[in-house]
């Protein structure tokens, strides 16, 4: 009998077929080309109508912008960009990387850290929202470029605004200013440059070339299928490599449609006014849609199919079943097809439960560095509690597993980043021999299906050589509705050397309080309750993993911009 291929390896026999590009140049000017008349963007007008941008405009507005940066001496210069997910930003950013070097920047950052990697990126230029160029303009002497010229997406009576400069160009270009068609782009150099603060602390400056991005595009077009009936809700920053490749570039190349979120508390209604079918989301955004919906189903359903905080829809008959797949379907706007998970890894229940309603959730695995992703979950094969298969192009391998399969995952493939921004030394320790290393921990199976096990700094050590990975004690906590957060750490006591494990809690207070049937919980009951579930928890562990102490939190824990819990500052602090 012949042996079965692995499905890594049978997956390369189904990749979806792709059409070379390996610069923004090239696939901008490809799909005004072929999608000329199709909808590149939904936006609404200052009267909140929708309207829409089909792909000539889009090409133009960014041909006309990237013309008056040209006029105004920024070729080749560093051009930042700043500010929430709009239309505005992604015609800055192509410009900017066409015309330079773009510097895509966290508008949530303090403005010291704005300012420094202004400086430290020499940025000529910088395109934003007025409210993010006010808090630099008020310390502009702290700027090491004088002559640094600020554009505003929405102050419409400055002269050096946004629309003025499309304006300009559009004159310029059309008197037969040609120098933006002219520019051409070796695909291997610098022009992309990320700071990034990860979860372990000090910012990288990230150099990425337009092929590790259009590589990292095509890649994933080869195993999702990105149809142009489809319409991207951009909910996550763009200034992040995520949802900037897969929920910005990618649709473009693909010929589908974007609209831009206002903001987190308008989901549910953007969902109804625009009827999205693909979301990129963190495990964050689709526990808490996950957990409306189970809410909800408790809600409307005859009594005797609720289950208390628990989804009831594996035990409904068949006929209900549909009718509440309509219902959840119509509640994400009616079209919603797909989740794209990325940033941490997804409850796998959560997973199983979206797919039993029609709802395809992939999860994948990616790094900045990587341009970004690296695995993923595919149309063609799904396992809901892996991170999925190595991507077109792309591989993978566990460098010095332990006995358990578990090591550092290494990366090799064209979506590698050039290295870190004037930091050799740090290039030379990550990049070895081709291969990128990293600093997570991992395993694969026998069918190259990847697991996150941790990331290498995180690992708790206890005296006796036993690892103890913090996200798989996090899991356990963060699995009980009771609690909405955790941090685990490794502690040590007075006179003792051994490693305790410690959890940082922050109670869930809206669901203890429908716990303790309305009545406001006392800081002893909800101490009695936190107790009960790291109990709970212990039980589930071997005895070298139980929590020996805990802390509850009055407050959230700080987060990234993609929602995952810093592993440094403040959080790291016992309670």
């Amino acid at each position: 009998m012949k042996e079965q291929l692995p499905i890594a390896e049978q997956l390369k026999q189904k990749y979806h077929k792709t059409e070379e590009v390996n610069n923004f140049k090239d696939m901008l000017y490809r799909s005004a080309k072929i999608y000329r008349s199709r909808i590149a963007f939904k936006r609404k007008d200052e009267n909140g109508n929708i309207f829409s941008i089909n792909y000539e405009q889009f090409k133009n507005d960014i041909v006309f912008l990237g013309t008056s940066l040209i006029k105004k001496g920024f070729l080749n210069q560093r051009i930042a960009v700043i500010g929430k997910n709009s239309y505005e930003w992604c015609v800055s950013y192509l410009a900017a990387s066409i015309v330079g070097v773009v510097v895509p920047i966290d508008k949530e950052l303090h403005t010291d850290d704005i300012i420094n990697f202004m400086n430290v990126s020499q940025t000529a230029c910088i395109l934003g929202d007025s409210k993010n160029l006010n808090h630099v303009l008020e310390n502009i002497e702290k700027i090491e470029n004088p002559d640094t010229l600020f554009i505003s997406f929405d102050k419409k009576e400055d002269p050096h605004c946004f629309h003025h400069l499309l304006l300009e160009g559009k004159i310029f270009y059309n008197n037969g200013e040609k120098d933006f068609d002219s520019i051409t782009i070796n695909p291997d150099e610098l022009r992309i440059l990320l700071f990034t603060s990860g979860t372990t602390g000090n910012a990288k400056g990230v150099c990425l070339s337009q092929r590790n991005i259009c590589s990292n595009i095509l890649s994933t077009y080869g195993i999702v299928k990105v149809k142009r009936s489809d319409l991207f809700f951009s909910v996550l920053p763009l200034h992040h490599t995520y949802e900037c490749t897969l929920g910005f570039l990618l649709p473009i190349y693909s010929g589908a449609s974007i609209t831009h979120c206002e903001g987190l508390r308008y989901i549910t209604k953007n969902l109804n006014e625009f009827h999205p079918s693909v979301i990129l989301c963190v495990p964050l955004l689709l526990e808490n849609v996950h957990k409306n919906i189970v809410k909800n189903m408790n809600k409307s359903l005859p009594e005797k199919y609720k289950k208390e905080n628990e989804n009831p829809f594996s035990t409904l008959p068949f006929f209900l079943k549909k009718i509440v797949k309509n219902k959840v379907k119509n509640t994400l706007g009616g079209r919603l097809r797909v989740f794209i998970v990325g940033a941490a890894a997804a409850n796998p229940e959560i997973v199983s439960d979206f797919k039993a309603l029609n709802l395809m959730t992939l999860q994948g695995y990616g790094l900045t560095e990587c341009a970004p992703l690296v695995a993923g979950n595919t149309d063609f094969f799904q396992k809901d509690d892996s991170a999925g298969l190595p991507i077109p192009n792309v591989e993978y391998k566990i460098d010095q597993p332990n006995t358990d399969g578990i090591g550092e995952i290494i990366v090799k493939g064209p979506n590698v980043m050039l290295g870190y921004y004037e930091d050799e030394e740090k290039t030379n320790q990550t990049i070895i021999d081709g291969w990128f290393h990293t600093g997570d921990l991992g395993k694969i199976d026998k069918n190259g299906y990847l697991y996150i096990t941790g990331r290498c700094k995180s690992v708790i050590v206890t005296k006796n050589g036993k690892n103890i990975y913090p996200e798989e004690v996090e899991y356990y906590l963060n699995d009980n509705p009771l609690i909405a957060e955790s941090l685990v750490l490794g502690i040590h006591k007075n006179n003792d050397d051994e490693t305790y494990i410690n959890a940082q809690i922050y109670p869930n207070i809206e669901a203890i309080t429908e716990y303790l049937k309305g009545s406001v919980p006392t800081k002893e009951e909800i101490w009695k309750i936190v107790s009960d579930a790291v109990s709970s928890v212990n039980k589930k562990l071997p005895n070298y993993k139980h929590i020996r102490s805990f802390g509850i939190r009055d407050k959230e824990f700080e987060k990234t911009t993609t929602k995952k819990i810093k592993r440094y500052g403040d959080n790291m602090k016992i309670k």
